[in-house]
């Protein structure tokens, strides 16, 4: 079975170009942006060689996993388009949800990942560009279907390992789907008050010990909330601070000392 759309995604006009093996899904939709894209496009292969994540970590995705990205044209300004991960959270869970069929398994981490049994199972990758006319975004998604990437320094996990079975091409199609639900509520930030609600409703980690790391820095306290920009709030003794970036783990990772 081949890469397709789901029905709503085909509604709203979306496109798609499908890989056997590419690169990077992220790297061949800016190269088509920056030759005159503008989407809404959708670029999936079940194999990524050299994809990668926040501060060029590399994305592991062998074959059989899913990598994807979607090229969207924006109308909001860059400090709006910073919260369309956030949607991106909820279109992932959302997919997941409805083909596993396990409405408490996943749950979404501050800034971009999606969890399982407190485990990344997914990430997300925004990069945006100014165009001559407007603001472009194009969202990046691997999810671990068959693999998980060994000896990382936070825990990773895949579908195969939580014993759930179904293939990239089944989930990219109710990813799709999702998107187009969740991008028309984000409706380029206007919206993002209804995604801080749902996301903060399948948030890891809420009102738990916490801790985030920028650099050298190391801020420990309580997972409070997240802010109208997106920003996370943490609670410690001293009052609360709020954090733009950084690097953030919990639970056995935290104890751990993940790096």
């Amino acid at each position: 079975m081949g890469f397709a759309l789901g029905p709503r995604a085909r509604s709203a006009q979306y496109r798609l170009v499908s890989f056997d093996t590419l690169n990077s899904t992220n790297a061949e939709a800016l190269t088509r942006l920056r030759a005159g894209e503008r989407g809404p496009l959708w670029l999936a292969t079940a194999h990524q060689t050299a994809g990668h994540g926040r501060r060029q970590r590399a994305w592991i995705s062998p074959p059989g996993n899913l990598a994807c990205s979607v090229v969207e044209t924006l109308t909001a300004d860059h400090a709006g388009a910073a919260t369309l991960g956030f949607a991106a959270g909820l279109a992932l869970e959302t997919a997941l949800r409805q083909v596993s069929g396990d409405a408490a398994l996943f749950r979404l981490k501050w800034p971009n990942d999606v969890l399982a049994n407190e485990a990344k199972l997914a990430g997300i990758l925004i990069e945006a560009e100014a165009t001559p006319d407007s603001l472009a975004a194009v969202v990046g998604m691997g999810l671990n279907v068959v693999a998980a990437p060994e000896g990382t320094p936070y825990p990773a996990t895949s579908l195969k390992a939580l014993g759930l079975v179904t293939d990239a091409e089944t989930l990219f199609a109710a990813l799709t789907d999702a998107w187009a639900e969740w991008f028309s509520i984000w409706d380029h930030g206007r919206g993002f008050e209804a995604i801080r609600t749902q996301w903060l409703a399948r948030a890891a980690g809420l009102g738990a010990a916490i801790q985030v790391r920028q650099g050298d820095r190391v801020i420990d306290g309580t997972f409070e909330t997240i802010d109208e920009a997106g920003r996370l709030v943490v609670s410690h003794g001293g009052g609360a601070t709020t954090v733009a970036a950084g690097d953030v783990y919990f639970g056995a990772a935290m104890s751990a000392g993940a790096a």
